[in-house]
């Protein structure tokens, strides 16, 4: 399955005194309207029933994920046996050359981007008092863990908008390719 996720806003280097958690569950829930877009699209439909949090029967595939209060809906599962390929373009508001002097430096970005695509591993890595909307149940990300990324490329260029100054702001197009590291039955929709 080949799909292009897309966003534009801040994106903040992660921060060890601050995690910023809120900023990835912002990016988190931004990411989630499109993917829940691309569950409705017929190619997905008979995927759907997989979307529960206990199988109905061995062998069942069951795709939610409980943390604290939401249930997530990773795309790119183990018991779907997929991995992703990302490949990403990231317009920022510096020249070319400038990526590791403002804004934060690359790698940092990278890291909170990869957080807000994944799964939570628990609930203290959401903001305080965070719920999901009646519209987040299931809460649609894209992977359940960033091991399940097998390769990253990313290319940046200069963002050409004079009235953007803010080194944070970038416009980020992330064309995403799943493929199963082995066919099973309930992954054949992906090979």
């Amino acid at each position: 399955m080949d799909f292009t996720l897309h966003y534009r806003g801040p994106l903040y280097a992660a921060s060890k005194r601050n995690s910023r958690k809120k900023h990835k569950h912002q990016l988190r829930q931004h990411f989630h309207k499109q993917l829940k877009e691309l569950w409705d699209l017929p190619q997905l439909e008979d995927v759907k029933s997989y979307l529960r949090a206990e199988p109905a029967h061995e062998g069942d595939i069951a795709l939610l994920r409980p943390v604290g209060p939401f249930e997530f809906a990773p795309l790119v599962a183990t018991q779907l046996r997929l991995f992703a390929s990302i490949e990403i373009v990231m317009l920022r508001p510096e020249p070319d050359g400038k990526i590791f002097e403002q804004g934060g430096d690359i790698d940092n970005r990278l890291k909170t981007l990869m957080d807000a695509l994944k799964v939570p591993n628990e609930q203290s890595a959401l903001p305080d008092g965070a719920s999901p909307t009646p519209d987040e149940s299931p809460f649609f990300c894209l992977l359940e863990d960033d091991s399940l990324v097998t390769n990253i490329d990313i290319k940046t260029a200069h963002w050409l908008e004079p009235e953007v100054q803010n080194s944070d702001l970038v416009v980020l197009l992330l064309r995403v390719q799943t493929a199963p590291t082995v066919l099973i039955w309930g992954n054949l929709l992906f090979a």
